[in-house]
């Protein structure tokens, strides 16, 4: 062990595997490793022999560590449930079906509306609990589920109060969502969105802008309204895009420099260019493929050589991805959209953040936040290889062990 001298309140971890993910590629792995961590970051990385003293010497036995796992896309707050709709689409309903007859979405904007800011708030404290567990150390909230100015507003303030468990909590305004049944016409619904922005963004609820551009959703030119609404204020935007059909909404979120693009299943050769032109990250989302029973596969081979980042998240919502494991979706990711581990672990951690806009986080090198995970495990791989389990020893947010 180093003899310099050790910084007041810093804590070294050693002896472990790390996967650093540090780079473009490769696991970046250092074999007996160590963090030096204070005033939550990572001070430094590297072999234990090599370590600068600590205040405090915490030992992992050999353990695996990963950064923190970004889930960046969640719809974590909302009321009731739509178990019956799983019901529907096992008897040959569609996803577009269902939402037409007035379930869907809809559905949980009713359920959304009649529940309290404070059932609103133990309902997601517990969602945010059981992502927690399983090693989230930051992760994305949109609201959408209330397309009122009253209720959007309420279900930002649960979601920036889920920041007191001890996680990172990024807001998204997504008001439109879907068209309440309150307004006939889309384009004034739209009109009504935009104005709500303003007010939402002056009492610090909402760090970036999201739509839904799809044929049972929002056409290009609406979603166009809203992205510059959206600029007026410096927000940045995120787009669900071609979950359902090719709606050109990629290239639409690429001109407005968005961060992310999510679900894409119908994307195409255009937009998988107009992405990577933008460095827009590709958000896939296997939770919802999986229970919707799709078998589009987004073009992860043409996203892969148009050098775009592709991140994966839970989608969790009541309806179309209602998990909470981020683990099983490494895992997902792997078996149905055949990327490979270390392709799903970059798109829960650093691809995650950077869909997120956050450069911070993500990697295991000095400057980063010291948000990572401890696991029962020899390699990395084995976190996408196995599922139905969970192997988290421990997850450290900004240097504290716990937190949840």
């Amino acid at each position: 062990m180093s003899s310099k001298r050790s910084t007041a309140g810093s804590r070294l971890w050693t002896g472990g595997r790390l996967a650093t993910l540090a780079g473009d590629s490769g696991w970046g792995l250092v074999e007996d490793g160590a963090l030096l961590v204070d005033g939550g970051l990572l001070r430094w990385v590297g072999p234990s022999a090599d370590a600068p003293a600590a205040e405090e010497i915490i030992e992992l036995h050999g353990a695996l560590v990963t950064p923190g796992l970004v889930d960046c896309h969640t719809h974590l707050v909302y009321g009731g449930n739509r178990a019956d709709e799983f019901e529907q689409r096992l008897h040959g309903a569609s996803y577009a079906d269902i939402a037409r007859a007035g379930g869907g979405i809809r559905s949980t904007v009713a359920a959304t509306r009649a529940a309290s800011e404070a059932e609103l708030l133990a309902a997601a404290t517990k969602r945010a609990r059981a992502l927690m567990r399983e090693g989230v150390t930051t992760l994305e909230v949109k609201s959408g589920y209330g397309l009122s100015a009253a209720t959007e507003a309420r279900m930002l303030r649960v979601a920036r109060q889920l920041a007191g468990l001890g996680v990172d909590v990024r807001t998204t305004y997504l008001a439109a969502h879907a068209l309440p049944p309150e307004f006939s016409d889309a384009d004034d619904y739209i009109a009504a969105a935009c104005q709500w922005l303003p007010e939402l963004h002056a009492q610090g609820l909402v760090d970036a802008v999201d739509a839904f551009c799809e044929h049972i959703a929002f056409s290009p030119a609406q979603v166009a309204r809203v992205f510059d609404a959206a600029r007026q204020l410096g927000l940045p935007v995120k787009l669900h895009a071609e979950q359902l059909s090719d709606q050109g909404g990629a290239q639409l979120a690429a001109r407005y420099q968005a961060l992310s693009c999510d679900h894409l299943e119908f994307l195409s050769p255009a937009g998988v260019q107009a992405l990577a032109q933008a460095g827009t990250v590709a958000v896939l989302l296997p939770g919802a493929f999986y229970a919707l029973r799709e078998t589009q596969l987004p073009p992860i081979a043409a996203l892969r050589e148009a050098g775009v980042p592709i991140a994966i998240a839970t989608d969790h919502n009541p309806g179309s991805s209602p998990t909470l494991s981020p683990l099983l979706m490494l895992n997902m990711a792997c078996v149905l959209f055949r990327l490979t581990p270390e392709e799903a672990l970059r798109g829960l951690t650093v691809n995650g953040a950077r869909a997120l806009g956050l450069r911070d986080r993500g990697q295991l090198v000095a400057g980063q936040r010291a948000d990572f995970c401890v696991w029962d495990g020899a390699h990395p791989r084995e976190l996408a290889a196995c599922f139905g389990h969970n192997p988290l020893i421990q997850r450290v947010y900004q240097g504290v062990q716990g937190g949840s």
